[in-house]
């Protein structure tokens, strides 16, 4: 058997592989999902439970069996935190994904 055919596969193989390597993926830790979430919540916000709280609203999560609401709450901000970024559903090419809010 000559060495060429065994050479041509070997190539095709390693070309194969890297294709498949370089295919475009999500970035660490993005989760696509097919379905638009639904419309935020009008959610009641409590009384305050003391100084130096703030409010977190609400937001829809997606988990196995679908959307569910996270519930607002008060937190305390961390140090030299002053105001928190809600985090929001984006639409992308691979469908639709969530960023965590944060504080800033």
């Amino acid at each position: 058997m000559s060495p060429i055919p065994s050479l041509r596969l070997l190539a095709l193989s390693l070309a194969l592989a890297t294709a498949v390597g370089c295919a475009s993926s999500p970035p660490p830790g993005r989760v696509y999902v097919v379905d638009r979430p639904p419309p935020l919540r009008v959610e009641a916000v409590p009384r305050r439970p003391g100084v130096g709280y703030a409010w977190v609203p609400g937001y829809w999560s997606r988990g196995p069996r679908g959307y569910a609401w996270v519930a607002g709450r008060y937190e305390v901000p961390p140090p030299r935190r002053q105001a928190w970024a809600a985090g929001r559903w984006y639409h992308g090419r691979g469908g639709w994904y969530y960023v965590d809010g944060r504080w800033r």
